[in-house]
C-alpha cells in the first residue's frame, strides 16, 4: 500500500488571484505610484462639474510646454540608458572630493540650467545627476535635501530670466515687460535667493566621497553625440530658437525609435498627463465667476501676498494666468509667482517633478521628505516675502 504524500509547492508557484483581489491591488498600487496626479485628475474633473467641457478647453492647453516636455524627457532617458549621468556623476565627485563641494557644485549647475533652459527642464535633467552621484558614493541619506535644493534652486534661480520659469515667460509676453525691467524687477530677490541657498549647502559635513566601485567610463561616441544633438534641439525648442515647437514631436520620436526604442518607453507619461489636468483645473477656475470676484477683491489689498498664497492652493503657473486678468501691476504679480513657487508641493509644477523623481527611488522615506520639503521652502518663502515688502517694493 503506497502513501499518497502532499505535494511540495514550487517556491515560486503562485496560487491565482482572485480577479477582484488583483483589480483593487493594481488601482492600490497606481494610486500609491502616481498621488499626484490622482491629486490633479480629481481637481480638473471637480471643476469640470462648474465649468462643463467645451470648446474652450482647447486653449486651456500651453502646446509648447507639453512638447519641451515630452523631448527633454525622451532624451533624459536615452542619456540614462548610455550611463551618461552615471559618468557625469563620477566626474564631478573626483573634482569636488567632498559632499559640501559635490553638493554646492550640483546646486549650482541647476540654478544656472534653470536660468538657461527653465527650471522644470533643468530639474529632469539634473536630478538624476544628483541621484547617481549619491548611490555612487554611499550618501543616500542626503538624498531629500539634496532633492529639496536642487528643486529650490531650481523654481528660484530660475527667476531672473524671462524664460526661466513657464510663468515668467507669460507675463513678460503678456505685459510687453522690457527685459532690462524685467531683470531688475527680479535682480535682488535673486541675489538673497542664491546666498541662502549656498548657504544651506554649508549645513553639509564635509565628508570625504569614494566612489563605492569603479565602473569604464567609455561612452559609446555616436550615440552620445547624437543625443546630446537631440538634447540641444530640444533646448532649441525651449528658447523658441525654433519656432515650429511640434518639429520636436517629429524628429525626436522618429530617431529614439531607430536608436533606443527603450528611451521613449520609459518616458514619464503620467506627469505629462499630471500637467494636462492642472491645466484644465487652472482653466476652469478663471472661468467660475465667483473665483474671479474673490481673486478681484483680494488683490486690492496686496498683489505680491496674493499672488504668492495663491500659488501655494493652485502653483505658480496657473495662478499668473488666472490673476493676470484683474490686475496691470505686473511687478509684484511677477514677484509674487515666482517666490511663491516655494511652499507647498503644488506651488510649483517644477516641485512635483523633484517629488515623483524622489519617491522613484526612496518611496518609503516620502514622509520625511515632506516635512523637510515644508520646512525649507517655507522658511524661504517666508524671507524672501518679507524682503520684497520691506526692500524691493
Amino acid at each position: 500500500m503506497q502513501i499518497a504524500h502532499p505535494q511540495k509547492r514550487h517556491p515560486h508557484f503562485h496560487l491565482p488571484q482572485h480577479p477582484v483581489h488583483f483589480l483593487l491591488h493594481t488601482i492600490a498600487t497606481f494610486l500609491r505610484r502616481n498621488t499626484v496626479l490622482c491629486i490633479a485628475m480629481l481637481a480638473a474633473a471637480l471643476t469640470g462639474v462648474a465649468v462643463p467641457p467645451d470648446a474652450q478647453y482647447l486653449g486651456y492647453f500651453d502646446g509648447r510646454t507639453l512638447c519641451c516636455l515630452f523631448c527633454t524627457l525622451a532624451v533624459v532617458c536615452a542619456l540614462k540608458n548610455i550611463r551618461f549621468f552615471q559618468i557625469l556623476a563620477h566626474r564631478i565627485v573626483r573634482i569636488a572630493g567632498n559632499t559640501r563641494s559635490a553638493l554646492m557644485l550640483l546646486v549650482t549647475i541647476t540654478f544656472v540650467g534653470s536660468m538657461l533652459i527653465a527650471n522644470d527642464m533643468a530639474l529632469l535633467t539634473f536630478l538624476p545627476l544628483g541621484y547617481y552621484i549619491l548611490t555612487s558614493t554611499g550618501q543616500e541619506r542626503l538624498m531629500a535635501f539634496t532633492f529639496i535644493l536642487q528643486n529650490i534652486a531650481a523654481n528660484l534661480g530660475g527667476m531672473l530670466t524671462p524664460f526661466g520659469n513657464p510663468q515668467n515667460l507669460y507675463l513678460y509676453s503678456r505685459f510687453a515687460i522690457p527685459t532690462g525691467e524685467f531683470m531688475s524687477i527680479m535682480l535682488l530677490p535673486f541675489l538673497l535667493a542664491i546666498t541662502m541657498i549656498l548657504g544651506c549647502c554649508l549645513l553639509v559635513r564635509k565628508e570625504p566621497m569614494q566612489l563605492r566601485q569603479t565602473v569604464n567610463e567609455r561612452l559609446p561616441r555616436g550615440r552620445t553625440a547624437l543625443y546630446l544633438a537631440l538634447f540641444a534641439f530640444s533646448i532649441a525648442l525651449v528658447f523658441r530658437i525654433i519656432d515650429w515647437y511640434w518639429l520636436g514631436l517629429i524628429i525626436i520620436p522618429a530617431v529614439l525609435l531607430f536608436a533606443d526604442r527603450d528611451a521613449l518607453k520609459k518616458v514619464d507619461y503620467p506627469l505629462l498627463l499630471t500637467f494636462v489636468c492642472f491645466f484644465i483645473f487652472a482653466g476652469n477656475m478663471g472661468r467660475i465667476p465667483a473665483v474671479r470676484e474673490f481673486f478681484s477683491s483680494l488683490l486690492s489689498h496686496s498683489v505680491l501676498l496674493v499672488s504668492a498664497l495663491s500659488c501655494q492652493v493652485i502653483s505658480n503657473v496657473p495662478s499668473a494666468i488666472l490673476l493676470s486678468q484683474f490686475t496691470d501691476n505686473y511687478r509684484e504679480l511677477l514677484l509674487g509667482v515666482n517666490i511663491g513657487g516655494a511652499g507647498t508641493l503644488v506651488a510649483s509644477l517644477a516641485s512635483l517633478i523633484t517629488f515623483r523623481e524622489f519617491t522613484s527611488h526612496q518611496k518609503e522615506k516620502t514622509g520625511r521628505y515632506l516635512a523637510l520639503f515644508s520646512l525649507m521652502n517655507f522658511a524661504f518663502l517666508g524671507i524672501l516675502a518679507a524682503f520684497c515688502l520691506l526692500v524691493v517694493l
